[in-house]
């Protein structure tokens, strides 16, 4: 007899990577949505996101969100 297998259900991830745009100098920067350091504008050295324990809380406006 052949093993019947039902639907194997698989979670997605919750967390992605961004696009951030620094308020200060313009550019935009990849991250990730769950960052556990600090991220900083790799131009102006501003804070673009802060970690909080789970996802991240950003400073600059997030352009795009990436899969």
């Amino acid at each position: 007899m052949p093993v019947k297998f039902g639907k194997v259900l698989i979670p997605q991830p919750r967390s992605k990577f961004v696009k951030i745009r620094c308020p200060d100098c313009g550019n935009e920067q990849v991250t990730f949505s769950h960052a556990a350091m600090v991220v900083r504008c790799l131009v102006c050295g501003r804070v673009l996101a802060q970690p909080t324990g789970g996802k991240a809380k950003f400073a600059g406006h997030i352009v795009k969100i990436l899969e």
